[in-house]
């Protein structure tokens, strides 16, 4: 795909990019993409997806007591549990607001490493890593389950994969993932300020009507994925029946907030031509 060429006009050191479809072909690719990059908050659909294996497997229940008092593994999946960004405190009732923490998915992680008797890396390998062929990706083991994961684009096109033709868990536990948790609800969607409706689903963002977003001006509303602090993102658009990861060595910035909407726009054109 010529489109993915952009990524040379990205002010990076390193990047790789690949489209893949939900059969796992990877349609296009660019650059180093056997490169292990640091994904940041790119982690969370990782962890997201192996609690939702921990939930299929009777370990877990979504509306089971997690976190703050009243709080469950769903309100933590969905940054509803009303924990603080990047601390351990209580910053707003469970439900009433949607408060993007990293915080909450280290408590997911303690929760769920109870639950199965699983250090939760270990878990993560075990259960979404390792079923995949994810041989390069790895949490490492004090490693926060917000943040601390690395990967390559080859890698996360087999996560990708999995995310439109779900091998690991049943179709519809991946269509709650998707499908908006406590709707209505306003917050901070990091980089890009105060959103009205801060639409998640279990570990996903959806991209809905948000403006400004990460994505693209053509992205579908039902547009899901996750960027991170590290210069990184996966997207699945499904009304394109495709997937887009890209994978940069340049921390987020104004930079990424004026490529990356473009560049997905072009990668969806393509797809559509």
């Amino acid at each position: 795909m010529q489109s993915l060429a952009m990524i040379e006009n990205w002010p990076v050191t390193n990047a790789a990019a690949a489209v893949v479809r939900a059969d796992g072909t990877v349609v296009g690719s660019y650059g180093p993409t056997t490169r292990r990059f640091p994904l940041a908050s790119v982690t969370k659909p990782l962890a997201a997806y192996a609690a939702l294996v921990a939930y299929e497997e009777g370990a877990v229940e979504l509306d089971e007591p997690a976190g703050p008092e009243g709080a469950t593994v769903r309100h933590l999946l969905a940054h509803t549990s009303g924990l603080a960004f990047d601390e351990h405190r209580v910053a707003n009732a469970p439900g009433t607001r949607r408060l993007y923490s990293n915080a909450g998915f280290e408590v997911l992680g303690d929760h769920i490493a109870k639950a199965t008797g699983i250090a939760f890396p270990d878990y993560l390998r075990e259960a979404v890593f390792e079923p995949l062929g994810m041989a390069a990706t790895s949490l490492p083991e004090d490693g926060s389950p917000a943040r601390d994961g690395v990967s390559t684009v080859d890698d996360l096109a087999r996560f990708a994969a999995e995310l439109q033709a779900p091998r690991l868990l049943d179709a519809r536990t991946v269509l709650e993932a998707m499908t908006v948790v406590h709707p209505g609800l306003s917050g901070v969607l990091p980089g890009y300020g105060f959103q009205k409706n801060n639409d998640w689903g279990l570990g996903l963002e959806i991209r809905d009507a948000k403006s400004p977003h990460w994505t693209g001006a053509s992205s579908s509303p039902r547009t899901f994925g996750h960027f991170g602090q590290s210069g990184t993102f996966l997207w699945v658009d499904p009304d394109a029946g495709a997937a887009c990861v890209a994978l940069a060595d340049r921390d987020f910035g104004p930079w990424a907030v004026a490529a990356w909407p473009p560049f997905t726009d072009a990668v969806l054109a393509e797809l559509s031509a």
